[in-house]
C-alpha cells in the first residue's frame, strides 16, 4: 500500500511568507494513493513538529486523510501567542474543507496538543480568547472553522497544569538552580520515595506557590519594563521534572516503568537544560504557562465540546497519568463520548502492535459515526 504525503505551505491571516521563503503554516498530508478522503485528521502541537506524526500513516492505511500541521511556534515556543495559533490552526482545517475535499475534520489532539485541539474547537464555537494587556488579538481568531469530532490522545490538561506537576517544589531561588528546600526535595531519601500523603500534600501545594510566585514576578517585571518603554525580555524557568509520580509508582499506579520521565532518569533530567519551558518571555509565561492567567488550560474549554469525542490513555505513560485522561473526559460537554486505556507509552512504541492498536480503536471508533 502506498502513502502520499504532500507538502502544504500556507501563509497566515497575521504573518506571510518570510523572506527566506518558508510558510508559518506548514504540514504533510497523508493518504493512499489515489484516493481522496472524506473523513481526515488534523494534528497539531504547541511547538513539537507533528508533520510526519506517528498516527499519521497508520490513519492513511486505514482510509483516512491525516494533515501532520505546524504553526509558526514549531520549535518556537518561547514566544507562543495562543490567538495566533489557533489562526493557523483554522488554516489547516480550510485547506482540509477546500482543498483536500475533506467533508468530516477530525480534531486530534496528542500529547500537549489534547488542551491546543481544544482551545481551538472551543474558540470556534464559542469564541473566548482574549489577548494580554497592550496586543491586539489576532486577526481572524473569531471566524475559525469548527471541527466534527475531537480526539485526545494521551493528552494533559495544559501547559500550566503540566508544568505544575512536573516542577521542582523545593525551589526557593528562581535565579539560582542550587537553591532548594531539603525538606520539599524530591530526591533526598530522607523524604522518600516511597513519600507520604503528607509529604506529597505539602509538595502539591509548594508547585502551586511556585507557580504563581513567578507569575507575580512576571506581572511585576512586565510593569517594570513598560514604564522604561521594552515590550518584553526572556528569562529561564529550571528544575521541572520532578513530578513524585515519576519517582514513586505507588502514587496513581500504572505500567509505567518507575523512575523515568522522557528524557530518562527524573533526577538527572531535572538538573538538566531541557525541560519544559526553560526558555521563556514574561509575556508567553502569561500567555502559555501561568496557572491564573494562561488560557491553555483544557477545562474550560473542552466544557465547549459538544462533537463526538474519545480519550484514550497510555498506561505506561511517564509524563501523563490516568487521572489526566479521566478529568479531560469528565470536562468534556459531549453527550457522545468515550474513554479508553491502552497498553503503551507516551508515543505507543511499546509494546509491539500499540500504533496498530490505538489505529484501530480510533477508526472502528469514527466509522460507528462518520461514513
Amino acid at each position: 500500500m502506498t502513502i502520499e504525503r504532500t507538502f502544504v505551505g500556507l501563509p497566515s491571516p497575521t504573518i506571510g511568507r518570510a523572506g527566506a521563503g518558508g510558510h508559518p503554516c506548514q504540514g504533510l498530508y497523508h493518504r493512499r494513493a489515489g484516493t481522496r478522503p472524506k473523513v481526515a485528521f488534523i494534528a497539531t502541537h504547541y511547538q513539537i513538529d507533528f508533520s510526519e506524526h506517528y498516527l499519521a500513516e497508520y490513519l492513511a492505511e486505514r482510509g483516512f486523510g491525516f494533515l501532520g500541521w505546524n504553526t509558526r511556534f514549531r520549535g518556537d515556543e518561547s514566544h507562543f501567542l495562543l490567538d495566533h495559533a489557533l489562526v493557523d490552526i483554522g488554516v489547516g482545517v480550510r485547506w482540509l474543507r477546500e482543498v483536500a475535499g475533506v467533508e468530516t475534520v477530525v480534531l486530534l489532539g496528542n500529547s500537549g496538543g489534547g488542551s491546543l485541539m481544544a482551545a481551538y474547537q472551543s474558540q470556534a464555537v464559542e469564541p473566548n480568547v482574549t489577548t494580554l494587556p497592550g496586543l491586539r488579538l489576532a486577526a481572524g481568531v473569531d471566524d475559525l472553522p469548527a471541527g466534527d469530532a475531537y480526539i485526545s490522545v494521551a493528552a494533559h490538561l495544559g501547559r500550566p497544569d503540566v508544568l505544575t506537576s512536573w516542577m521542582d517544589a523545593s525551589v526557593t531561588d528562581e535565579s539560582d538552580p542550587v537553591a532548594t528546600d531539603p525538606s520539599l526535595d524530591l530526591f533526598n531519601p530522607e523524604n522518600g520515595p516511597p513519600y507520604s500523603a503528607e509529604f506529597v500534600a505539602r509538595y502539591r501545594a509548594a508547585q502551586e506557590a511556585r507557580n504563581r510566585r513567578i507569575t507575580a514576578w512576571v506581572k511585576d517585571e512586565l510593569a517594570r519594563l513598560s514604564a522604561a518603554g521594552y515590550h518584553d525580555r526572556p528569562f529561564s524557568v529550571f528544575r521541572t521534572w520532578a513530578d513524585p509520580r515519576m519517582v514513586d509508582p505507588s502514587i496513581e499506579p500504572t505500567n509505567r516503568r518507575p523512575n523515568s520521565c522522557y528524557p530518562g532518569k527524573p533526577e538527572r533530567a531535572n538538573r538538566s537544560v531541557f525541560g519544559i519551558a526553560a526558555a521563556c518571555t514574561l509575556r508567553t509565561w502569561l500567555n502559555l504557562w501561568s496557572l491564573d492567567d494562561s488560557q491553555t488550560r483544557a477545562h474550560p474549554h473542552l466544557a465547549r465540546i459538544t462533537v463526538p469525542s474519545l480519550v484514550v490513555n497510555a498506561d505506561a505513560d511517564t509524563g501523563v497519568f490516568p487521572s489526566d485522561a479521566a478529568a479531560m473526559y469528565d470536562a468534556l460537554a459531549a453527550e457522545d463520548k468515550e474513554r479508553h486505556d491502552l497498553s503503551g507509552d507516551h508515543y505507543f512504541l511499546t509494546p509491539d502492535g500499540a500504533r496498530d492498536d490505538l489505529a484501530d480503536l480510533i477508526a472502528s471508533w469514527l466509522g460507528k459515526r462518520f461514513r
